[in-house]
């Protein structure tokens, strides 16, 4: 069996690799001093692009197709920034030999994360969900999420730097929102050139990623790291990601259930509301926090992201199944 069969049959996101990888690298050869200072620069300006092009991929169309749907979109946003949180706040809460302090504010960092686009809409589309109202969901969420996580990082984990709340609210707004603008303003003249070169704007995606997580880890590492983690520690902190993502599905599912929702919009409810954005996540750490904690920080979102994939294309195929009989 070749390797990218055997990856495909254990259901292994070969950027999940990419990024372990980059991390291995990072341990060994970190970035220090004037090169150091040179990643950070290059960091910034591929995470504006990254965000300019993902405004001009954006369709308005699709977006305004599922905007009706209100209660829907309301409901996702519950979860991903008010029931998250609520359960972050509680893994904090776990004792020091479950969750260790620092990692315990990883994890509430993850909880304040605004939802995955590209996943959750594919999720949906493979389940058989309303495919348009995941769409506006998931865009949704990434949009207030520019302007709610500064703000919920600074309420539930008191993390206020230069210029305060507001100040935090301001860097994320001029390095994510206003390309993201200047993307959706340019998308007339470059829409088509974006929608038949999607490949280009998954490797920038992909590729800005690896950039701040090796950039991040380099600080780390720098900063002694996996001096202050052990491999027992990470088992307990996939466990604790493990029944985070568990309760959210669970609640998702069956409270779309409860509240009368069709089985279609109940799909793109559990998979919009349950997921938190690895590349939206990564920047605003590296936006909100020194650069010495941002490597330990994003440790629980990057586990998180590598379990809720695996699960969710799991749960998606049941969808698919059911839907199918």
């Amino acid at each position: 069996m070749s390797f990218s069969g055997l990856l495909a049959r254990f259901k292994i996101d070969p950027y999940i690799l990419a990024l372990v990888g980059t991390v291995v690298v990072a341990s060994l050869i970190p970035a220090r001093g004037e090169i150091a200072v040179g990643f950070g620069w290059l960091t910034k300006v591929a995470i504006a692009l990254l965000f300019f092009l993902h405004g001009a991929k954006l369709s308005r169309e699709a977006v305004i197709a599922g905007i009706s749907h209100w209660r829907l979109h309301l409901t996702v946003l519950l979860a991903t920034f008010a029931l998250f949180p609520l359960l972050g706040l509680i893994a904090m809460h776990l004792p020091p030999q479950v969750l260790t302090p620092t990692l315990a504010t990883g994890v509430l960092f993850l909880c304040c994360l605004p939802s995955t686009v590209q996943s959750s809409i594919a999720f949906t589309s493979i389940a058989r969900g309303n495919i348009a109202a995941a769409v506006c969901a998931a865009s949704a969420s990434n949009l207030f999420g520019i302007l709610l996580t500064p703000i919920l990082v600074a309420l539930l984990m008191g993390v206020k730097g230069a210029g305060g709340l507001w100040g935090q609210v301001e860097a994320v707004v001029v390095q994510l929102l206003l390309p993201f603008i200047a993307g959706q303003i340019a998308r007339r003249w470059i829409g088509p050139w974006i929608e038949a070169n999607k490949r280009i704007l998954g490797f920038v995606d992909r590729g800005s990623i690896l950039l701040v997580v090796y950039t991040a880890f380099s600080e780390a590492v720098v900063q002694g790291i996996w001096h202050k983690v052990t491999a027992f520690e990470l088992v307990k902190l996939l466990g604790v990601c493990a029944v985070l993502l568990a309760i959210v599905l669970a609640a998702t599912a069956y409270g779309a259930r409860a509240m009368g929702f069709s089985k279609e919009d109940e799909i793109t409810i559990a998979f919009c509301g349950s997921k938190k954005s690895l590349a939206s996540g990564v920047p605003m750490a590296g936006i909100l926090f020194p650069p010495a904690t941002v490597g330990l920080l994003i440790l629980p979102l990057m586990l998180f992201h590598q379990i809720q994939l695996m699960a969710c294309a799991f749960i998606a195929q049941r969808y698919a199944a059911r839907a199918a009989d």
